[in-house]
């Protein structure tokens, strides 16, 4: 069996701050945020909204466009580094509040990778017949965790969440066993294909964040107004990360291709994680692809982290532009170091 993507869903926090709103707080301006990263807006959680609740809008519209009901779900995975909960997890959240009852739940943490991930996982559980129904989410509260001070970091992340039900379908091969077809080739849909992810911990100290604890071990609410250590809140390489992205992002793609036999032709489209845009522009480039085929919304939402991706799919699901039968690759970089690449039929 594979796992088809079948719905999506998102969730965006109503509040916008746009880059004059951010040149209130630190020394910029929105010409110099747009040049350097692409970004004019990003949304912030406001009132009762938090990590957990958007995730679990999104996780309902998303099986709504699946047109599946929540006791169908078997499997909840939320990636996210900014839960409201620690304990219990935001998937077990999420299954209370969309009351899937009969699903499995656990959280997932690779930063900006984590929607591939937690996509590759639930691929490989519907994969091996242990579950059928998944629903995978991204959601993030950046603005917690950002030092409004610092101008490197602050121009960069807002909040959202967005998700996906993968729904299991039979492989090509399960398919022409019982009706002699050919086997699947490179033009199939009903294909499994083999993701590609790397880490490399020894990079890690490009994008960091240490756990808000105080001298006895427990963990201090986050407050945006309360000066905590710098460590205490998202610290990034800018430099770093953006040479270890242009190298890494489309060599994982090209590798993921070649590992599943599939030429750039084939692929309609690459959703990448919306971190800059000057990174997606440097990955179309190397790659040899038109920018047309790299769709792009960090100017409206930011980095968003592990909900970027998914967001940016639910809005092309939403306006029409996945086209039945088409292949996308889907591709995230970031903290850890980790980065990855898959490709999805729809």
């Amino acid at each position: 069996m594979i796992g088809r993507i079948v719905g999506t869903g998102s969730y965006i926090p109503q509040y916008c701050m746009d880059n004059n709103d951010i040149a209130k707080l630190v020394e910029t301006s929105d010409e110099w945020i747009r040049e350097r990263t692409g970004v004019a807006r990003r949304h912030i959680i406001s009132g009762e909204e938090t990590t957990v609740s958007m995730a679990s809008v999104a996780g309902k519209r998303a099986l709504e466009n699946a047109g599946i009901e929540p006791e169908e779900v078997d499997l909840i995975l939320v990636s996210t580094i900014s839960s409201n909960v620690i304990l219990p997890c935001a998937a077990c959240e999420v299954q209370k509040e969309i009351g899937a009852v009969n699903a499995t739940c656990f959280d997932l943490n690779a930063a900006c990778t984590g929607f591939i991930l937690a996509y590759n996982t639930a691929a490989a559980y519907i994969a091996a017949g242990v579950y059928k129904t998944a629903l995978i989410i991204g959601s993030e509260s950046l603005s917690n965790l950002t030092n409004w001070n610092d101008r490197g970091t602050c121009i960069l992340f807002g909040d959202g969440a967005g998700a996906a039900v993968l729904a299991a379908q039979p492989e090509a091969s399960e398919t022409s066993e019982t009706t002699d077809k050919p086997e699947a080739s490179e033009n199939d849909t009903s294909k499994l294909f083999i993701p590609v992810t790397h880490s490399n911990g020894a990079g890690g100290e490009a994008l960091s964040l240490k756990s808000r604890h105080d001298a006895n071990g427990l963990t201090k609410e986050v407050d945006k107004e309360e000066t905590f250590d710098e460590a205490h809140y998202m610290q990034m390489d800018g430099r770093a990360v953006f040479k270890f992205a242009v190298k890494k992002v489309p060599e994982v793609i090209e590798e993921t291709l070649q590992l599943n036999k599939l030429k750039k032709e084939n692929i309609a489209c690459y959703i990448l994680h919306q971190a800059n845009r000057r990174i997606i522009e440097s990955v179309a480039k190397r790659l040899d692809e038109p920018l047309e085929k790299f769709p792009m919304n960090l100017e409206e939402y930011g980095n968003t982290s592990s909900a970027s991706i998914p967001i940016l799919l639910d809005e092309w699901n939403r306006q029409g532009k996945l086209k039945s039968g088409s292949k996308i690759v889907l591709a995230g970089f970031g903290a850890g170091l980790t980065w990855g690449a898959s490709v999805i039929s729809v």
